[in-house]
């Protein structure tokens, strides 16, 4: 099935770091862009206001998504496990639901997850994470595990999803579009290294095409040690 370009899109969590790079690359493509952020956060994207449409409210609120969503060729959602209240998969599945049927939609997420249990992690990094989603629950500040809740929700879809899995993230200017493999463990990845704005490129360069369609890329600079280490690359 031959499905539209996309023109307007919504970006979920449009006032994080993340969200502000992916609007720039999106708005630089020539899309028209509606982005939604907490209330108090709307200040942070004076400097965009006059370029994009905001609707302001909670990601998970399915109200707040239906009216945002509307008419939107793509959707591109920065899954966030603000608190212990399943931020992240009421957010998914808000967008999951209200998304028009043949929108385009793409998640954010971190290593962590797996969609085929296939990824093969090193000791340290799930001792990492074990502790930081400990911590973080105690602290009543984060649920990492929500993600994974958030993302088998998306899993199970038939829409037409991507979930990108960045690595660890840093400031710094475009070094071009990330490299990307099915699995963590495969050695492309092994730098673990992202600029931001790549991985936001990345989430915005994915909306076009089938390529990635039912895929969970996890994504490492371009230009990084791994990934000029091996001449046989996956981009978007």
């Amino acid at each position: 099935m031959e499905v539209d370009p996309v023109r307007r899109i919504c970006i979920v969590g449009v006032s994080g770091k993340l969200g502000t790079y992916m609007t720039r690359h999106a708005l630089a493509r020539g899309y028209e862009v509606v982005g939604v952020c907490r209330e108090k956060s709307v200040p942070k994207l004076a400097d965009l206001a006059d370029r994009i449409t905001i609707i302001p409210g909670q990601t998970d609120d399915p109200d707040v998504i239906r009216r945002a969503v509307a008419g939107c060729d793509g959707v591109l959602t920065v899954l966030v496990p603000w608190g212990v209240k399943d931020y992240a998969s009421g957010t998914a599945r808000a967008v999951l639901d209200h998304a028009e049927p043949d929108a385009r939609l793409v998640f954010s997420c971190g290593w962590h997850i797996t969609k085929d249990g296939q990824d093969r992690y090193k000791r340290r990094f799930l001792a990492l994470v074990k502790i930081m989603t400990l911590v973080a629950r105690w602290a009543r500040l984060a649920d990492i595990d929500d993600q994974v809740r958030a993302t088998r929700l998306i899993f199970a879809s038939d829409r037409r999803w991507t979930v990108v899995r960045g690595s660890d993230l840093e400031e710094g200017e475009s070094q071009g579009l990330p490299v990307w493999s099915r699995h963590v463990g495969d050695p492309v990845l092994a730098s673990n290294r992202t600029r931001r704005t790549d991985f936001a490129l990345f989430m915005v360069a994915a909306l076009d095409g089938d390529s990635l369609v039912h895929e969970a890329p996890a994504i490492v600079g371009r230009t990084t040690a791994s990934a000029l280490a091996h001449a046989e690359v996956r981009t978007v």
